[in-house]
């Protein structure tokens, strides 16, 4: 497995340094769409699907994971992904890895009750369990730190995207 990944990493590489020009696009649209009370539909091109909502507290029935909940889960799933992605390329042998993804926040500002309180996470922790055969704790902690900064779920939290609304009356 960790040859198939090094080889292909390898292989995109060496395609986009030919190709800088390929290496931008605009990513996959996620439409969603209200089911019910808080309970949201989200849907991509290519039958990829999700559910969220809101707890019971703010309104919602509880029947699946929150919006917030997701972006945890992206984070760790990005995380872990990298990492592996990283292994390969170190060619690390025996990678073991789970990551844990937890946030602190204050529901205040999801709320609107108090303007100068973010309405998303004030902090993110990601907590990396690995190990490889012959890897000691400080290439252990290179690979976690590549991974977290090339993460692109990541990188999106922590640069802060610029985000564009546009509105369009429906029909």
């Amino acid at each position: 497995m960790t040859d198939t990944i090094r080889d292909a990493l390898e292989g995109a590489s060496a395609y986009l340094s030919e190709h800088p020009d390929e290496a931008r696009y605009t990513d996959s649209l996620a439409v969603a769409r209200l089911d019910s009370g808080l309970r949201v539909r989200v849907e991509g091109p290519n039958g990829e699907e999700l559910i969220t909502d809101m707890p019971a507290s703010v309104g919602g029935a509880g029947s699946g994971p929150s919006p917030g909940w997701y972006l945890r889960g992206a984070v760790a799933a990005c995380a872990l992904t990298l990492a592996v992605m990283r292994a390969a390329q170190l060619g690390l042998t025996g990678f073991r890895c789970e990551v844990e993804v937890d946030s602190d926040s204050d529901d205040r500002g999801i709320l609107g009750l108090d303007a100068s309180t973010p309405a998303g996470p004030l902090s993110m922790r990601v907590r990396f369990h690995m190990a490889a055969d012959g890897a000691g704790l400080d290439r252990l902690e290179e690979v976690a730190t590549w991974a977290v900064d090339h993460c692109p779920v990541s990188d999106a939290v922590r640069r802060g995207v610029p985000v564009h609304i546009e509105v369009v009356q429906a029909p």
